[in-house]
């Protein structure tokens, strides 16, 4: 049996799994000594399973002084969800607008959805915040009564890939942007010369906090609704992405294995850089507008918190162990200042690769 006849369920489901563990062993062995990603294995009971791979930094034991240990990363975690069941009608008519297959029906029809979803929040405020994603959707019919003995999903209806990864500083370091950005275009150019300016620039256009005016981040590449129908971030069919199932998984598999070059590079140089107590307290502010996005507008978080069944835990974990809103922060707004160079930076974004 080739790969390509092998469900493709099946194919991302073993995946993200591989790429999982390489991305937390890679974590692991940057930092030997921390204690290891606790992994957390769970089911849902509507339908699927999912491993959480989750690293906090252990509190100081009693009677310390009430300094923490200091480990790379602060709070960290390397998802992946294989989950499947019946999806509502409202959900049907949103997805629908991007997806011309989909009928228009007034009742639940199965799904199957898997991805991996991971946030790393390190502790030195020189070292960036990283966030990718990388999912699979289908919707199919309700099986024949031969398929559901078999255990096997009805017709397909439509699917998709979604996803990307996108690069949050709290100090500008060019040459990190830069790597950073390198790296990921090089993985999209393989499979298509318009793929990287389009995710680029839907990346920047999505991670935007409209109540601030400015981006979460520096960006990186993002990507939804990625099938063999025409797309509306091309201009038109012919531009040079790829248009197959085997295409587009080829595509993701490689922006995927992409995430450790593009990321465990940056840390290393950065998680040891000397940092002061307002470098500290402008990490907490910026990990603040963090949380307003993810919360606020995040279409994951929102759909997640809507999905009956769904595991909060995994939904909340993008978010860091601490944040800090404070009231007109002078922050940010220091003319010439570090601070004023990464603002600069997020209300108007530059083109790194």
């Amino acid at each position: 049996m080739s790969a390509s006849d092998v469900p493709m369920r099946q194919r991302i489901e073993e995946y993200i799994s591989k790429l999982q563990d390489d991305i937390v062993g890679a974590f692991e062995k940057l930092d030997p000594d921390a204690p290891p990603f606790k992994r957390d294995s769970w089911l849902r009971p509507q339908g699927g399973r999912g491993l959480s791979s989750v690293f906090q930094a252990p509190p100081p034991p009693p009677g310390a002084e009430a300094v923490p240990k200091e480990t790379v990363l602060e709070k960290a975690g390397v998802n992946i969800s294989v989950v499947h069941g019946m999806l509502p009608p409202p959900a049907i008519k949103q997805m629908r607008a991007d997806h011309s297959s989909i009928p228009d029906v007034q009742s639940a029809v199965p799904f199957f959805a898997a991805g991996l979803s991971l946030v790393i929040h390190p502790r030195n405020p020189h070292a960036p915040t990283v966030h990718a994603n990388y999912r699979y959707f289908e919707i199919t019919e309700e099986p024949t009564e031969e398929e559901a003995a078999q255990g096997k999903p009805g017709k397909l209806i439509a699917w998709w890939f979604g996803g990307g990864s996108d690069l949050t500083p709290s100090y500008l370091y060019e040459e990190d942007a830069e790597h950073f950005h390198r790296t990921i275009r090089a993985a999209c150019d393989a499979h298509g010369a318009d793929l990287y300016p389009a995710f680029k620039k839907w990346c920047d256009e999505y991670f935007y906090i409209p109540h601030r005016g400015e981006s979460r981040g520096i960006g990186g590449i993002f990507f939804d609704d990625l099938c063999d129908e025409p797309h509306k971030r091309f201009a038109s069919d012919d531009a040079a992405r790829p248009k197959t199932a085997e295409e587009i998984f080829a595509f993701v598999r490689a922006a995927g294995d992409a995430f450790v070059p593009s990321y465990i590079p940056i840390l290393e140089r950065r998680y040891k850089t000397p940092s002061t107590e307002h470098e500290r307290r402008w990490q907490l502010v910026r990990r603040g507008r963090y949380v307003e996005f993810n919360l606020v507008y995040d279409r994951g978080t929102k759909f997640g918190l809507m999905t009956p069944g769904a595991r909060i835990e995994s939904i909340l974990m993008s978010l860091p162990e601490t944040a800090r809103w404070e009231y007109m922060s002078e922050l940010g707004t220091e003319a010439e200042s570090r601070e004023e160079k990464l603002v600069e930076v997020l209300k108007n974004p530059r083109e790194w690769a």
